[in-house]
C-alpha cells in the first residue's frame, strides 16, 4: 500500500466485511487524503455491479477477498478485473480463502496483485506467504524494507557490485522462512500429483454434500451463498438455538474441527475429506443441534 504514490483526494473501494489484514493497509492511507470506500456487497443484488457503481475517476485501486472468510461468498473476478483495467485502476485480490482450493487465473482475470498465505488451502505452515505482482506493476511500486536478500546475487556481499533485482523478489528484504518453504514445497508436490481440477472436483462434492443434507435440518440454515458459481470450499452454518462457538466447543467433542466466525459456523472440508467424513460431520452437528 505505501509503495505507491497517493495524493489526496484519490479513493479505494473494497468491501466491509474483509479481513482485517486487507483493510488496516488501506485504512492507513487517511493520513495521505485517501478515502476509503467500503461497500456491503452481501446487502447488494448484484456484489461486483456494487463495487464498480462506487469507483468514480479518483478510484486508484480495488481490493478485495477472492473468497469472503466469514461466509466463503465467491466474487466472480473476471467482472471486476476487466473494469479495472480499462479504467486503469489497480486491482488487488486477497486469495488466501481460495487458493489451493478452487482454480484461479491472474492474467485472464486482470489482477494485478494478488496475495495469499500459505497456511490455509494450500496447506503450509504459518508465517509464509505467496505474493504474485505484475511486471509492469514491479516499475511502481517502490521496495520500502531493504535488505540483503533484494539484490540480483544475494551473496554479493560487496555492495558496491549489486544489482537491483527486477522480478517480484525485490520485495524480499530479509532471510526467508525455510522451513515453511519446505514445508509448502512438499504440499504443492501433492497438488502437482493430483492436479489442481481433481482437488476442485473433491472439495465442491464435500461443500454440496453439506449444503444439501444440513440445508433440510429444522434450526439450521445454510448462510453461504448457494448459486454455483458463488460457493466456495466454505460453508457457513447457522443456529437457531445455540451460539456459534458453543456449536463449534461441541462438534470438538466429536473431534471435528470447525471455527465460529462471525456469528456462525464455518465448515472448510479439503480434498483429502470424502462422503463418509461429510456424513459423520453432518450427523454429529444434527445430533449437536437437536439434543
Amino acid at each position: 500500500a505505501r509503495g505507491l504514490s497517493w495524493h489526496s483526494g484519490d479513493n479505494i473501494v473494497t468491501t466491509s466485511s474483509e479481513f482485517p489484514s486487507n483493510h488496516l493497509a488501506w485504512a492507513a492511507l487517511k493520513r495521505h487524503g485517501v478515502e476509503l470506500r467500503p461497500v456491503d456487497i452481501r446487502l447488494a443484488d448484484n456484489a461486483e455491479q456494487a463495487l464498480i457503481q462506487a469507483m468514480d475517476q479518483r478510484t486508484r485501486l480495488l481490493a478485495v477477498s477472492s473468497v469472503q472468510w466469514t461466509d466463503g461468498f465467491r466474487l466472480e473476478l473476471g467482472q471486476l478485473g476487466e473494469v479495472c483495467r480499462r479504467r486503469q485502476v489497480l486491482f488487488f485480490v486477497d486469495a488466501i480463502q481460495e487458493l489451493g482450493a478452487l482454480p484461479l487465473a491472474v492474467e485472464r482475470d486482470h489482477i494485478d496483485v494478488l496475495v495469499a498465505g500459505s497456511h490455509k488451502w494450500q496447506m503450509g505452515a504459518e508465517g509464509l506467504a505467496l505474493c504474485c505482482i505484475g511486471e509492469a506493476l514491479r516499475q511502481t511500486i517502490q521496495p520500502l524494507k531493504l535488505g540483503w536478500r533484494m539484490f540480483r546475487d544475494p551473496f554479493e556481499f560487496d555492495p558496491t557490485k549489486q544489482s537491483e533485482e527486477t522480478s517480484a523478489r525485490r520485495y524480499e528484504s530479509g532471510t526467508p522462512n525455510t522451513l515453511g518453504q519446505i514445508a509448502l514445497n512438499a504440499s504443492l508436490g501433492l497438488y502437482e500429483q493430483w492436479g489442481t481440477d481433481w482437488v476442485a472436483t473433491r472439495i465442491r462434492a464435500n461443500t454440496n454434500q453439506l449444503i444439501e443434507t444440513l440445508g433440510t435440518v429444522a434450526g439450521l440454515r445454510v448462510a453461504s451463498a448457494t448459486e454455483p458459481e458463488r460457493r466456495s470450499g466454505i460453508v457457513a452454518i447457522g443456529s437457531d438455538r445455540y451460539d456459534s462457538s458453543a456449536l463449534e466447543q461441541a462438534l470438538r467433542k466429536h473431534r471435528i474441527m470447525s471455527v465460529a466466525r462471525g456469528g456462525l459456523l464455518r465448515l472448510s472440508p479439503h480434498y483429502y475429506q470424502g462422503e463418509q467424513d461429510m456424513s459423520r460431520l453432518c450427523d454429529a452437528l444434527i445430533e449437536v443441534h437437536t439434543r
